[in-house]
């Protein structure tokens, strides 16, 4: 099923739980492929070298279609499954988790690794929070140095979304996202402030925040 919006997380974040004497690091980040997540992984592999554990889990694309998830030497299921569950549960898409777990000493337990896993992404994703991506259209809109002041000022308060502004020795061309309902109303807006000489291009789809 096609999607125009999902979740990302808003930014990189950590949380930490102690269990038993193991402590459990989370990282949480925003990621568009699966070799950025894994190269996190490895990251993090790196930083924390001595670490017993280093579970991961990832989903990638607005439908969610790649997802895969790594106990690293933790009971089958234990840690990867409900690292990747909480995820797909919170709906959040182009994330990796990886929880680091430095060993205490005390068998958890099946059930106890499952809650450690599964509540250290939660507290992590939590700590990074998530922003709504939306597919729009991609609109050229094209006005003289005069008129560009009103029209993007306009189209920003209609809450068009302005991804850049080209100054041309003629005219300025401002590239914008809007909705796809939204194109024929921008058209006759810049019809209206330019008396008719601005023009609106629209082609193509974007993901915007």
């Amino acid at each position: 099923m096609a999607r125009d919006h999902y979740l990302v997380p808003a930014g990189a974040a950590e949380a930490a739980i102690e269990v038993k004497g193991s402590r459990f690091l989370g990282w949480v980040r925003r990621v568009d492929s699966e070799d950025e997540a894994r190269a996190y992984v490895a990251e993090a592999r790196r930083r924390f070298w001595d670490a017993r554990h280093h579970c991961s889990a990832f989903v990638i694309g607005a439908d969610g279609a790649l997802q895969r998830s790594n106990d690293d030497g933790e009971p089958s299921g234990t840690a990867g499954a409900p690292m990747l569950e909480v995820l797909v549960r919170r709906e959040v898409r182009d994330v990796v988790a990886v929880v680091t777990r430095w060993f205490g000493g005390t068998l958890l337990g099946a059930g106890g690794l499952v809650r450690a896993y599964s509540e250290t992404t939660a507290a992590a994703l939590d700590a990074a929070g998530v922003v709504r991506r939306e597919l729009r259209t991609r609109v050229e809109v094209t006005v003289s140095h005069g008129e560009v002041g009103k029209v993007e000022n306009e189209l920003r308060a209609r809450g068009v979304a302005i991804l850049g502004v080209d100054y041309g020795a003629g005219d300025v061309v401002l590239t914008a996202a809007a909705h796809p309902g939204a194109v024929a109303p921008i058209a006759e807006l810049v019809a209206a402030i330019t008396h008719g000489s601005g023009g609106v291009a629209a082609g193509g789809t974007l993901w915007v925040p």
